[in-house]
């Protein structure tokens, strides 16, 4: 029995990793194929176009991919049309599966959309469309459900796969042995992103924080995990292009939660990393950068005076944000300054992701199955 499963972006193939073995532990007869990535298909998910196609964010960024993106759309639907699946997962990036999953379900596929687009932050008119495209909605938050519940959409609060992930993860002490970094040194490690057009926007900012940050106090480390070659090559260009070669700084590639959890502030790029850090209880400071045309947009249409997913969850700043103008080295140097200088501020800001994380876990995996099971055909 076939389910085809769409995911965007890393975040998004993570779920989707998890998902897929959920499933298929409890439905052996179960086989997947679609858009994922790595982790997907290591899970063993049939990969029919490569997920980096899709993992575009902001108006501008977006329309010079259109007609690529548009291309896949429109094969994808070829090939499910011609071959229905039993049922059709889209994780997150909502432009694109948010109209996959209607004209599927108008084929008569069951839908299910994985990860709320954040229609409690802006677009809240996207919940009409929602209402055609999904069976059922399942949200990573627990005040997402009911929202979908008033407007007719069926919707199921799973909790957060990375709180259960996360909630054992190895200690500070324990990471920086394995990394062969010193108890004693500061270590921060920066996230300027995972895709290629973030570390073109952000590396020269982060860069010049952490010169700033190295100059005020000289012993401090930086670990940077890039998530791939490509953006690896980014930024160790950027290094070289702005004179920083001499800083202390460790590529990774990849182990982000590593660099994460040896690190006693985070430097990071606004996104799932910034859940991540503050499931690992890691004090942090936030910035992102958009192009001005799409942060135009966004601005002119967001509900919510917050873009970390910490500040959302909580109702209120608990850690710094610093957006388009405004994310300059010395902005984010400082703030950065400031949290490793004041032990108070950083035992403050992890209480509140205690309370955070103990909200978001819910054994992930149980209640995804628990959602998506009983939407499928009995096996034969």
């Amino acid at each position: 029995m076939n389910i085809a499963i769409v995911a965007g972006e890393a975040s998004g193939d993570l779920l989707g990793s998890g998902l897929i073995r959920t499933l298929r532990r409890q439905r052996p007869d179960l086989v997947f194929s679609g858009i994922g990535g790595p982790r997907m298909e290591a899970a063993g998910m049939q990969v029919l176009f490569p997920m980096e196609k899709l993992a575009v964010r902001g108006y501008v960024e977006v329309i010079r991919s259109l007609r690529e993106i548009l291309a896949i759309r429109r094969a994808l639907l070829r090939s499910l049309r011609a071959h229905k699946p039993a049922l059709y997962i889209g994780i997150d990036a909502p432009d694109f599966n948010l109209g996959v999953e209607r004209k599927l379900r108008a084929c008569g596929v069951p839908t299910v959309h994985y990860v709320s687009p954040a229609i409690w932050a802006w677009r809240g008119e996207r919940i009409r469309q929602i209402r055609q495209a999904a069976s059922k909605m399942l949200t990573l938050f627990p005040f997402e459900a009911p929202l979908y519940e008033r407007a007719g959409v069926a919707a199921a609060y799973v909790g957060h796969p990375l709180a259960d992930m996360l909630h054992d993860y190895p200690s500070r002490e324990t990471v920086r042995e394995q990394l062969r970094l010193r108890a004693d040194v500061p270590v921060v490690a920066l996230l300027p992103g995972s895709r290629q057009s973030e570390i073109e926007l952000m590396a020269e900012s982060f860069i010049g924080a952490a010169r700033r940050i190295a100059g005020a106090l000289p012993e401090t480390r930086f670990l940077v995990p890039l998530a791939s070659r490509e953006t690896r090559a980014l930024f160790e260009a950027a290094l070289h292009r702005h004179d920083a070669a001499e800083l202390p700084v460790t590529a990774m590639f990849g182990h982000a939660h590593d660099a994460m959890a040896a690190a006693d502030v985070v430097l990071v790029a606004s996104g799932t990393a910034t859940l991540e850090a503050a499931l690992l209880m890691r004090p942090m400071v936030v910035a992102y950068r958009v192009s001005k045309l799409t942060a135009r947009m966004v601005r002119r249409r967001g509900r919510v005076p917050y873009v970390a997913l910490p500040n959302i969850l909580a109702g209120e700043f608990i850690v710094p944000e610093f957006l388009q103008e405004d994310a300059t080295a010395e902005n984010l140097a400082q703030a950065v300054l400031n949290v490793l200088r004041d032990r108070t501020v950083r035992e403050r800001v992890v209480r509140r992701f205690e309370t955070i994380a103990g909200t978001l876990r819910q054994n992930n995996a149980a209640r995804v199955a628990d959602a998506i099971l009983p939407m499928l055909p009995a096996a034969s």
